[in-house]
């Protein structure tokens, strides 16, 4: 659906048709930039195309199944506190949503309670803002337990601000006994603590949670794994190259968010090693701080990660403003998103261009710094995925001391360790003993050098 502007000389509305019930109004209330902002100066700041976002928007409520009657542009100068936007783009807007028999107006920004409120008000429908379309998303999508739990956190966290008196059974209660009790608590306030108990029992779950995760990551670093955390826009790719890479199965669609819940598997790198490749929920513009807080569990595995693949579609027109969007959400986990030894960025979709544009990205990607490479790939076609493994795994090695030793062959203990506690490159048996060349961890350095006598190998 072509996206129409609401600024002006408005187009006029187009026949509602039939009446269908569930029918949806989409409408992006995007600041105008004003040059010499603050916004517009910064170095930082890619400035988002208007359509695009609305295709967003349109994107994000087609996928919990909402049925789009129209969605549109409203340009707006300044955010007003009653309403978001203008008195005048208000009545344009309810008269659209009326033609259109809508019975949901979803507004692609954040929206205060009493904004939201006197929206309803004003346009005789329910109105959602962008943070409540995301997570009636991921209310739906969530299919652990750890997922729904953070999801109904996240939601509730949400909702405890939207407790306004907007509906008549939010009236005040009695207290005491017979007619000589006290006003007692309003039932906005009975909501409130309801809500309240809840979180705090929902929080003491998660708390469960990070605790086993935590177990789960020490067992992963007795065993001489490293972790490499896919991150990356939704819809960029990610669970499709995690199948590529792993040989896996994760559901994998063209939709936003068509995966939620954290997926660990076996990596196999070129020379025999091995790593775990966690795939973890997608971000996106303005993203919930809300979902931020609450998916921390489950993003513990980027923090803890080794080596991140940021994943990006390079096909899409808002490529490089969802690199920034992503790169604010790495900084708000405290993840530095320019640290060239740990993140590698990865261009994905590439089978979309001809061999013309693909050239031309190739060269692109060879002119940039060699400490920041781009990795070209295409998780559908295969194409560069071996490229991007060699890459991985000189990044894992790159962290980790290659030693050469000798071990008695009857050491059968010590050569046990050595196999569960290091990446054995080498063994070779000579009068009785093995020679040995392995790459270990920082943290198991000093442990191995000091048992097996080792020395680093020099580079070559």
């Amino acid at each position: 659906m072509e996206p129409r502007n609401f600024d002006g000389e408005a187009d006029r509305p187009r026949s509602a048709g039939a009446k269908q019930t569930g029918r949806v109004l989409v409408v992006g209330p995007y600041l105008r930039a004003r040059a010499g902002s603050a916004d517009a100066q910064s170095e930082n700041h890619v400035q988002r195309d208007a359509e695009a976002r609305l295709d967003e928007a349109t994107g994000l409520a087609r996928a919990i199944d909402l049925v789009i009657a129209d969605a549109i542009i409203a340009p707006i100068s300044q955010i007003r506190p009653a309403t978001y936007i203008g008195k005048g783009k208000v009545e344009e807007i309810a008269a659209l949503a009326k033609s259109l028999d809508v019975e949901l107006v979803v507004m692609d920004c954040a929206l205060a309670p009493i904004q939201q409120r006197n929206l309803e008000k004003e346009l005789h429908a329910k109105v959602l803002d962008r943070t409540g379309l995301i997570l009636e998303i991921f209310g739906r999508r969530a299919k652990t337990k750890e997922g729904a739990l953070q999801v109904e956190l996240a939601h509730l966290n949400y909702q405890r601000s939207r407790l306004v008196r907007s509906w008549t059974h939010l009236e005040r209660q009695r207290g005491g006994f017979g007619f000589m009790g006290g006003p007692g608590e309003t039932q906005i306030e009975a909501d409130r603590r309801l809500i309240q108990e809840r979180i705090t029992k929902l929080e003491s779950e998660l708390k469960k949670v990070q605790a086993t995760r935590r177990l789960h990551r020490a067992g992963r670093q007795r065993v001489p794994y490293r972790v490499v955390a896919l991150v990356g826009y939704t819809n960029a790719g990610k669970s499709t190259l995690f199948n590529r890479l792993t040989r896996a199965d994760v559901q994998a669609a063209d939709m936003l968010f068509a995966t939620l819940d954290p997926t660990l598997r076996a990596l196999n790198l070129p020379h025999g090693g091995k790593a775990m490749l966690s795939d973890t929920v997608g971000f996106i513009s303005n993203l919930p701080t809300q979902l931020v807080a609450a998916f921390r569990a489950t993003l513990e595995e980027v923090l803890e990660a080794d080596v991140i693949l940021h994943v990006r579609d390079i096909s899409h027109e808002d490529a490089e403003a969802q690199q920034s969007d992503v790169d604010a959400v790495l900084r708000q986990l405290g993840i530095n998103p320019d640290d060239s030894g740990r993140i590698i960025e990865v261009w994905n979709k590439i089978d979309r261009y001809d061999a013309e544009q693909r050239e031309e990205l190739l060269n692109i990607a060879a002119r940039r710094p060699e400490d920041h490479p781009a990795m070209l790939v295409s998780a559908v076609s295969g194409e560069g995925i071996d490229a991007l493994l060699a890459a991985i795994e000189e990044r894992l090695a790159a962290k980790r001391t290659t030693l050469d030793l000798s071990i008695d062959a009857a050491d059968g203990a010590g050569i046990s360790w050595l196999h569960r506690n290091s990446e054995v490159l080498a063994k070779e048996l000579h009068d009785g003993r093995f020679d040995m060349t392995v790459r270990v961890d920082e943290t198991k350095r000093d442990i191995v050098v000091n048992r097996f006598d080792a020395v680093p190998r020099l580079s070559a």
